[in-house]
């Protein structure tokens, strides 16, 4: 008996430490959304209903990833940019992007939904793949991503705004949209002229 006993404590323990090791590597979007998970558990097990939020609380992850992205991108602006456009479109990204992401906090904490604090992988690699460009390398290349994303930003803060299930944050996307859709075209219209050189 004793002989079974220690080979199955020690299998036992040996997956306890691997299993320990591996939350390391986890972003700050997906520890973000495991927090909201567990408190939809705990929800659902003290109403015993089911709350369909899950999609608005990854939506209010992603927006916040995204948000604390173009803060950072519009700060590297400032510095790597040659072109004065670039530099302007970069600062009123800080500026629009930091009214919103404060907006996007104050709604989070009212839900009880967990934000990242960094952006997550997907937005940090956009981060790195500009933090050593200058001049006109990094007008034209930040400037293309910038009319990337705010397409995408539009389009799924449209989505939320239409189809959300939480009345307060479609509200919020709904308000969040023009912002978005004007950036898009400063984006467009910037990018088209850095293209040029």
């Amino acid at each position: 008996m004793k002989k079974l006993i220690l080979p199955i404590f020690l299998v036992g323990s040996l997956t306890f430490a691997t299993s320990c090791g591996n939350n390391q590597t986890k972003d700050s979007t997906e520890v973000a959304e495991n927090k909201n998970e567990q408190k939809n558990d705990q929800k659902e097990a003290a109403t015993n209903t089911n709350i369909n939020t899950k999609d608005d609380q990854e939506f209010l992850v992603e927006a916040a990833s995204g948000g604390l992205m173009e803060v950072e991108l519009g700060q590297l602006a400032k510095t790597n940019a040659s072109s004065p456009k670039v530099k302007e479109f970069g600062a009123r990204m800080v500026t629009d992007h930091t009214k919103a992401n404060n907006e996007l906090k104050t709604l989070a904490a009212s839900k009880n939904i967990t934000i990242p604090t960094t952006p997550g992988e997907k937005h940090q690699a956009h981060i790195d793949e500009l933090k050593n460009k200058k001049g006109a390398d990094f007008d034209k290349a930040y400037m293309s991503m910038m009319v990337d994303d705010h397409k995408e930003d539009v389009s799924k803060f449209d989505d939320e705004a239409n189809k959300g299930n939480d009345a307060e944050i479609k509200a919020f996307a709904a308000r969040t949209v023009p912002v978005l859709r004007e950036h898009l075209q400063m984006a467009t219209s910037v990018n088209d002229a850095v293209k040029g050189k």
